[in-house]
């Protein structure tokens, strides 16, 4: 399993970054993770867009779907539009995006296959199992399993047992990191810090943890110390461009 980082912002995209996307690879096959604001330039240097195989999405905030609507736009409009893109998400998560442009635009662009937080299914290759985690609005953190290989992605998502069961004995951990230390009350039931995926990714054994979903501006060096007071293993920080090949077990 292949990981290239699009983004890592959260809530918007800072100046010559982007926010949560990544392109997954096995076996030949493209699945795209939450294509957020500004990822599809960055998708666009690595493959063109009738090439990614299917789409998983997280939630529905834009910061994790805007730009599935520009996606869906470079197929269509092309001259030789693709096959309908298969696009896996909750249930009503992507109402607002796919509402963009004007009724019947896209309807043959893309095809919605809804699931439920808490059931397993496949894409290609993968194995994606799923757990519903606290939010502002309804989240699934995702488990992808392939060739033997595992990636835990949880989307955003406040404190909670679960991320121990979604993480454990994960190759990968990607976990969401919007505050380095301390989390403003107003988002401690919702939003996480890196302190406390440093505690889930030590409880979970989890082999490398990459934290994301920074808040723009915030010092990369401060959230990687935060994570390392809970955590002895392997941490960094998602930047776009990074490549993780999970064969490998390092960067490529």
């Amino acid at each position: 399993m292949r990981i290239t980082v699009l983004g890592g912002c959260g809530a918007w995209p800072a100046a010559g970054e982007a926010c949560s996307g990544y392109l997954l690879e096995h076996a030949g096959f493209r699945l795209l993770l939450d294509p957020g604001y500004a990822t599809l330039p960055r998708l666009l240097e690595q493959v063109g867009a009738e090439q990614v195989d299917a789409v998983l999405i997280s939630h529905g905030h834009p910061d994790h779907c805007a730009d599935l609507n520009p996606l869906l736009r470079a197929r269509a409009l092309g001259e030789d539009p693709p096959p309908a893109l298969p696009v896996h998400t909750l249930p009503g998560a992507l109402d607002a995006v796919l509402a963009l442009d004007r009724p019947g635009m896209l309807k043959d662009a893309y095809r919605l296959h809804d699931f439920t937080a808490g059931t397993g299914f496949g894409i290609g290759p993968f194995r994606v199992d799923t757990w519903a985690l606290p939010h502002f609005v309804p989240n699934a953190g995702l488990r992808l399993t392939a060739g033997g290989r595992s990636l835990a992605y949880t989307g955003d998502t406040g404190p909670t047992p679960d991320l121990v069961d979604l993480a454990r004995d994960t190759d990968l951990f990607l976990a969401e990191a919007t505050y380095p230390e301390h989390v403003p009350a107003e988002d401690s039931r919702y939003l996480s810090s890196a302190l406390q995926a440093g505690e889930y990714a030590a409880r979970a054994g989890t082999g490398h943890l990459l934290l994301t979903h920074l808040w723009p501006g915030t010092d990369p060096a401060t959230v990687l110390d935060a994570a390392r007071r809970n955590h002895r293993g392997r941490i960094d920080v998602a930047r776009a461009g990074e490549v993780i090949d999970l064969d490998r077990g390092a960067p490529a």
